[in-house]
């Protein structure tokens, strides 16, 4: 994947990430200056525990554009909510997150494969923390459920897309941009089509108490 195409994808899903942050945390009642921290934290925060698993400069550290489109989006979110009906407020953050997660598995992934970093597990496992390590960060600080942590499928299809995403490009490296958009998509859907059908861990998967 080129370089361009990776950092488009990053940027997409950094203002994916600060608005869904904003959205969780308005209810709570927080000011401007709150809401763009956390914001910023969750946009930055898989990607931050991704690279220092890999010891290399830590993304936001060479290229302060990624704090700057998280802040900017983070206060549009703050003001622009306003515009919405509080009820399709947290739909919003559930698919806004679902793009969140689809864009940021495959640029995770794809950097550590980049990095030759523990073929071929490495790029799953560190794709999925660059895609949850954000989110999971805004649920606790904001003080909800984590996503994660629910009966609702959420990490299943990022680890679909993980894995589909670092087999074909291991096959077909020529076509990494085409593989990635492909499955970033792929992905999306898979996601869009849980929340909107409320599909749930199916029940041989829990632990009966």
């Amino acid at each position: 994947m080129t370089q361009n195409f990776s950092f488009i994808i990053a940027m997409l899903g950094t203002i994916a990430f600060a608005v869904t942050a904003v959205l969780a945390v308005i209810p709570k009642g927080i000011d401007v200056f709150g809401a763009s921290v956390m914001g910023i934290i969750t946009a930055i925060g898989g990607g931050t525990i991704r690279d220092i698993i890999l010891d290399v400069p830590v993304f936001w550290s060479t290229d302060l554009s990624y704090i700057w489109v998280a802040l900017v989006s983070s206060i549009i979110a703050f003001y622009g909510h306003h515009w919405m009906k509080k009820k399709y407020i947290y739909q919003l953050m559930l698919y806004l997150d679902a793009a969140g997660i689809a864009l940021f598995v495959i640029q995770g992934a794809d950097k550590v494969i980049q990095l030759n970093f523990a073929m071929p597990v490495g790029p799953v496992v560190l794709g999925l923390i660059t895609a949850i390590g954000g989110g999971i960060t805004r649920d606790i600080i904001a003080g909800n459920s984590t996503l994660l942590m629910k009966k609702e499928l959420y990490a299943v299809p990022l680890t679909i897309g993980a894995i589909a995403y670092v087999f074909l490009v291991s096959i077909l490296p020529q076509y990494s941009i085409l593989i990635g958009s492909i499955v970033i998509i792929f992905t999306f859907l898979m996601r869009a089509i849980i929340i909107y059908k409320k599909l749930n861990v199916p029940k041989w998967m829990l632990i009966q108490s």
